[in-house]
């Protein structure tokens, strides 16, 4: 199964089809406002603004599994990265990505990109998985990992001809 077939929403509860984005590369992320990775919203629209050209997307999508750090709505989030962290790439709705409630969009990624030792739970907020073209996870970051360190996969994901 593809990421484009799954079904997930916008911030503001409306349906977003992710098929619409097959043939781009995609960044999907766990996003939280009060971590002290939350600054990495900067660095991610910044990735955004300089790739999307070629086709490229950041999804993130808001989180308060861990440390209760995203406790506001996903509207709420919205507003808070748009004004704090200027940010422009879609913002989705507010999930859960580890346990029953895990939405299937996270529970397939983590199947397709284990983390450290084959752990397949995500560990905290900003882990991020890579999504080529044809929709399948390419690997997955964890929560550190910055524009550079992830700049060789994205590049030869962003490579890779449009199908």
């Amino acid at each position: 199964m593809s990421v484009h077939d799954h079904e997930c929403r916008t911030h503001s509860g409306e349906p977003f089809n992710l098929g619409a984005l097959r043939g781009q590369v995609l960044l999907i992320v766990n996003v939280a406002s009060k971590c002290g990775f939350t600054p990495q919203l900067a660095e991610l629209e910044a990735l955004y603004r300089e790739h999307r050209e070629r086709g490229f997307t950041v999804l993130g999508f808001p989180c308060n599994q861990f440390a209760h750090q995203s406790p506001e709505s996903a509207e709420e989030f919205c507003v808070f990265g748009e004004h704090r962290y200027a940010v422009t790439f879609p913002l989705m709705e507010k999930v859960e990505v580890n346990g029953r409630k895990a939405h299937p969009l996270f529970t397939a990624l983590k199947q397709e990109a284990p983390g450290v030792l084959g752990t397949r739970a995500i560990k905290w907020n900003f882990t991020k998985f890579l999504v080529g073209r044809d929709g399948r996870t390419i690997c997955r970051f964890g929560p550190r990992a910055t524009a550079v360190d992830m700049l060789l996969e994205l590049e030869q994901a962003l490579d890779e001809p449009v199908t």
